[in-house]
């Protein structure tokens, strides 16, 4: 009995091609599919997996590095692979009846329920899209994000989720990418966007540094200038030299122990004045969240290493 009679046949099994090459075995008759080549008689299998694994590029520029899909992503769960199921027109534009619409309805939450296959899934899924609230509202970097969401990913696969709220290591995850890539954030800046205490987020990102070894550096009062000076409306010439000025500071290691956005303040109120520019000390504080006197003890501290 020819095998295309014993098994049923699956999704583009029945496109057939017939060969001119006779089976070597017996003779018969060799048929091609998108999955192997086999003869029909004996059931010999020839050759398999006549399915094209490399990239899918575009058929209209063979020669381009475009992919004819989107590139896998550390933001989703599933790293971007699902579908999604329309409600209004099908492939070629045409609108749906209505019993169109109630079964593609039924698809979709059949999907919907199938989309995760664990509860870890499921958690993977909301810790992410925690990460990408976060992100967004601080208005980071999509590689950043990218990072974070991947940070996020190695605290569950390590184990670190357990007996910790999710959406705190949601907030240490961004805390972490953003202190990585140097980016001028402090934990009192993200622990309010979230929606646990910030005691918690402390808690989270205490055990991310310490588990993953996560590659952090002091944060340094010169990465808050360019941020301030541009809520505040500095000019270049006062950003440059209130950058000098907070590096002069590390230099002289006075900045130990200090809050570095509040020494970035001093700095841009030294420069501001230096330059004629009407910068008060009060407008100087609200923006680095600290108090005048903060600001004014700095402005000491760097009057002394100035002269």
């Amino acid at each position: 009995m020819p095998t295309n009679e014993i098994y049923e046949r699956a999704f583009d099994e029945d496109v057939q091609y017939g060969t001119t090459k006779p089976c070597p075995e017996c003779g018969g008759d060799v048929r091609t599919t998108a999955v192997e080549t086999a003869c029909t008689d004996c059931g010999l299998v020839i050759d398999d997996q006549h399915v094209d694994r490399g990239p899918a590029w575009r058929a209209d520029d063979p020669g381009s590095s475009k992919r004819g899909g989107p590139p896998l992503t550390a933001t989703r769960h599933d790293r971007g692979l699902s579908t999604r199921i329309g409600s209004q027109r099908d492939a070629k534009g045409n609108e749906l009846d209505s019993e169109q619409r109630r079964r593609l309805a039924r698809m979709r939450r059949e999907q919907s329920r199938a989309r995760w296959q664990s509860k870890r899934e499921r958690n993977l899924g909301h810790g992410l899209t925690e990460v990408q609230r976060i992100a967004s509202a601080l208005g980071v970097a999509e590689s950043v994000r990218e990072q974070a969401c991947q940070l996020f990913r190695t605290a569950q696969n390590d184990g670190l989720l357990p007996g910790r709220s999710i959406e705190a290591m949601a907030a240490a995850s961004v805390f972490g990418a953003c202190r990585c890539n140097g980016q001028s954030w402090l934990i009192t800046d993200v622990a309010p966007l979230a929606r646990v205490t910030q005691e918690r987020v402390e808690g989270a990102y205490r055990v991310l540094n310490a588990e993953l070894g996560l590659p952090t550096s002091p944060v340094r009062p010169s990465q808050f200038v360019p941020r301030l000076a541009a809520e505040l409306g500095c000019t270049n010439a006062v950003r440059r030299q209130a950058a000098q000025l907070a590096e002069q500071a590390v230099d002289a290691g006075v900045t130990t122990g200090m809050h570095p956005a509040g020494f970035a303040a001093a700095c841009l109120y030294m420069a501001a004045c230096a330059h004629d520019e009407p910068l008060t000390q009060a407008d100087a504080a609200a923006a680095a969240e600290v108090t005048m006197e903060t600001v004014r003890n700095h402005r000491d501290t760097l009057l002394s290493v100035v002269e």
